[in-house]
């Protein structure tokens, strides 16, 4: 039996995160699974025109940050840095400022995952997914 590797497992499990944020967010910006509003700029999209964007980038300790990660369009993810003034404005409003805060520093100390964090990871998401569904 191949042995599982840290990156393969964590690759599967961003995957699943990447859809209960999206699914998440869409459901409490707009209501639908389908729909959504970009953390960045407010705009509504479409659920697969949605990315998940972190407010700081990605790093062992925020990559699963469910408070620094957020549904958000392909726009200001990927072609405008982040968008961060706007990202920050909407964490502002959704959580407080203390919490942009707190997400700020929470990528100093580097944690590496093992496979069995990843696998309860991953099944705690499903879970989540599942919650979200059935509303």
């Amino acid at each position: 039996m191949k042995r599982e590797t840290v990156a393969k497992v964590k690759k599967n499990v961003w995957v699943v995160f990447s859809t209960y944020i999206r699914l998440r967010d869409c459901l409490r910006t707009t209501g639908s699974p389908l729909w959504g509003e970009c953390i960045s700029c407010g705009t509504t999209y479409d659920y697969h025109e949605l990315d998940a964007g972190h407010f700081v980038p990605k790093r062992a300790n925020n990559y699963f940050s469910e408070k620094g990660v957020n549904a958000q369009c392909k726009k200001c993810n990927r072609f405008q840095g982040g968008n961060q003034l706007g990202y920050r404005h909407g964490l502002v409003e959704l959580y407080g400022e203390e919490v942009t805060n707190e997400l700020e520093t929470e990528n100093q100390p580097i944690k590496k995952f093992t496979v069995k964090e990843l696998k309860e990871m991953e099944a705690s998401l499903k879970a989540k997914i599942k919650l979200l569904e059935e509303e």
